[in-house]
């Protein structure tokens, strides 16, 4: 069987290191798999660059003029809008034209246009349809926040995307439209990486009547383990102190819920809590983010060795999400997968990873009393690391993603 993925890259993002590692369990299974990416930093010889410098950059561009044209020619969330007017002409590319299936990842910023994708369905190919976000649900955005325009009928319009230019027939209804269009006539099999963003699918005026299934990311769950190896990693962290470890590509992102986190760690502090030390990694555009945090706290920047990330997570007892929304928390199953004890909000696709009170704790939206409550459980260790780690093993293992998506191909 002949499977090409189609992502924006190989390595930048989460959507291409879930998409590489579906990529490398398909091969490893036997399927003749190969990948199709504009933005190409690795060496594997079956990821190949599309097009060439000219033809990935003029889709690109022409993309953000219009909507920088449709927003009132604001740099504002310039980028948080997607909407697939430009794009390559991949349906003509050999391995899409060999595949009997065509896995569609991340494929916006100019590199996949919606009438290139009708055309890929026209030609009697399987398009299957990996969603990583709301984008395929929604006019423009990515994440659709506190706002409802995507479950009115005819959806979204107004969008606040669209700063001074928004209103009923904004681009966000009329990219709406757009893919209502192709929705109706690919026979597209959409799948969502969560039951939370189906619930969404399944609630949006867009999607109704869609084949929507649910197939979570692969994640190396077999390179983690439970008992730290390396004991001259990390000096800066003391043996005598259990280990909240929180992460994230950009920390202080709004989504990322920052200031709930440094409240439920004061709370914890607050209580007479002097075993515990938080450890952050990931980026922080504001240096300050983390001055009002009264527990002791480390910050060691990004971590971009995978290696140092399995022995940091190693030597957590807690693994802390405050995201206000998350479609799949990569870093609660990978902390858990080293047997730390994942403690989160609810808002995404945490119930698919954590059963509450069993192998982790859901907080109350926004409580940070509650989130705090979950990190004093967590501390307290009532779940052997690798009780935790099987209960992620059998159902996140990259093998067992992709025997999912190998059957889901085979119907």
């Amino acid at each position: 069987m002949k499977i090409v993925l189609i992502n924006h890259s190989d390595t930048r993002g989460g959507a291409s290191v879930v998409s590489v590692r579906l990529l490398e369990a398909l091969r490893a299974l036997g399927a003749d798999a190969s990948m199709l990416v504009v933005r190409k930093a690795g060496d594997r010889p079956y990821v190949h660059l599309a097009g060439n410098a000219l033809s990935r950059k003029l889709p690109f561009l022409a993309e953000h003029a219009r909507i920088f044209a449709s927003n009132g020619f604001t740099r504002t969330d310039l980028f948080a809008a997607s909407v697939a007017t430009d794009g390559l002409p991949l349906s003509r590319h050999p391995l899409v034209r060999d595949a009997d299936a065509v896995l569609l990842n991340w494929v916006n910023q100019g590199m996949l246009s919606l009438s290139e994708i009708g055309r890929m369905a026209a030609s009697g190919k399987r398009v299957f349809w990996t969603m990583h976000d709301m984008w395929n649900l929604t006019g423009v955005c990515h994440h659709a926040g506190e706002c409802g325009g995507y479950l009115r009928e005819p959806g979204c319009g107004h969008c606040p995307l669209m700063h001074g230019r928004a209103g009923a027939s904004d681009l966000s209804r009329r990219t709406w439209l757009r893919k209502r269009e192709l929705y109706s006539k690919a026979g597209i099999t959409f799948v969502a990486v969560s039951s939370w963003l189906a619930d969404k699918c399944r609630r949006s005026t867009l999607m109704h009547g869609q084949r929507v299934e649910v197939v979570p990311n692969a994640f190396p769950v077999e390179d983690f383990y439970t008992v730290p190896k390396n004991q001259g990693a990390f000096p800066v962290l003391p043996s005598d102190k259990k280990l909240i470890v929180m992460g994230a590509e950009r920390l202080d992102s709004p989504v990322k819920g920052l200031r709930y986190a440094v409240e439920a760690l004061n709370r914890l502090a607050g209580g007479g809590c002097d075993d515990a030390m938080a450890v952050f990694f990931g980026g922080l555009r504001d240096p300050h983010a983390l001055d009002g945090l009264r527990l002791p706290y480390v910050s060691l920047g990004t971590i971009s060795d995978p290696a140092a990330l399995r022995e940091l997570y190693s030597r957590a007892s807690a693994v802390l999400s405050s995201s206000l929304y998350e479609t799949l928390p990569g870093t609660l199953i990978e902390g858990q997968a080293a047997g730390a004890f994942p403690v989160s909000f609810g808002e995404g696709g945490q119930p698919d990873i954590i059963t509450h009170g069993r192998t982790g704790y859901i907080a109350r939206y926004l409580d940070t009393a509650d989130l705090a409550e979950g990190l004093s459980v967590a501390l307290s260790q009532p779940v052997p690391r690798e009780v935790l780690r099987e209960s992620v093993a059998a159902r996140f293992s990259a093998e067992a993603v992709a025997g999912r998506y190998l059957s889901l191909i085979g119907r």
